[in-house]
C-alpha cells in the first residue's frame, strides 16, 4: 500500500503542473492567434509570452527526480505520506500558478497586439506566479530533504 501512495504522490505531481502548463500555453496561444490578426509583426512576443506557462511542466519533472529515491519496496507510511503530500502539493500550485500566469500573460499580448508597448511589463507581472511554483518544488524539495533524515520505525 505505501509504495502505490507514494507512486500516486508522484504521478500527481508530474500529471497536474503537466496538465496546468498546457492548459496554460493554449490561454496564451489563444490570445496570441487573436492578436496576431491586428499587429502580426509582433509575433515574437507573442511567442516568447505564450511558453512562459509551460515551465511549470518542468517542475513536476524535477519534483519526480527529487522524490524517486524515496520509493522502494518495504518503505514505511511516514515516507509514503510525504511523498504523496509533496508531490500533491507541488502539482497544485504549479497547475494553478500556470493557468494564473497564462492569464496575466495573455492580457499582455491583447495589449501588445492593441499596440501597446507591454512586453516588459508583461514579463515583470507574469513572474509572479511563476515565483509560486518555484516555491512549491522547494517545498517538495525540503519535505524530500526531511524523509532522507526521517528515523525508521
Amino acid at each position: 500500500m505505501e509504495i502505490v501512495l507514494a507512486y500516486l504522490g508522484i504521478a500527481l505531481c508530474v500529471a497536474l503542473s503537466g496538465i496546468g502548463s498546457s492548459y496554460g500555453v493554449t490561454i496564451c496561444g489563444n490570445a496570441a492567434i487573436g492578436a496576431y490578426k491586428k499587429t502580426p509583426g509582433a509575433s515574437g512576443s507573442y511567442i516568447a509570452l505564450a511558453a512562459l506557462p509551460s515551465s511549470q511542466g518542468l517542475y513536476g519533472f524535477v519534483g519526480f527526480f527529487m522524490l524517486k529515491s524515496h520509493i522502494f519496496e518495504g518503505m514505511d507510511m511516514l515516507t509514503a505520506a510525504g511523498v504523496l503530500g509533496a508531490g500533491l502539493a507541488c502539482g497544485l500550485v504549479a497547475l494553478i500558478s500556470a493557468i494564473r500566469q497564462a492569464k496575466v500573460c495573455a492580457n499582455g499580448i491583447s495589449a501588445i497586439g492593441a499596440g501597446h508597448k507591454a512586453f516588459g511589463t508583461t514579463m515583470v507581472l507574469a513572474v509572479f506566479p511563476e515565483l509560486y511554483a518555484i516555491l512549491g518544488l522547494l517545498v517538495l524539495i525540503l519535505i524530500g530533504s526531511a524523509l532522507a533524515v526521517a528515523p525508521v520505525a
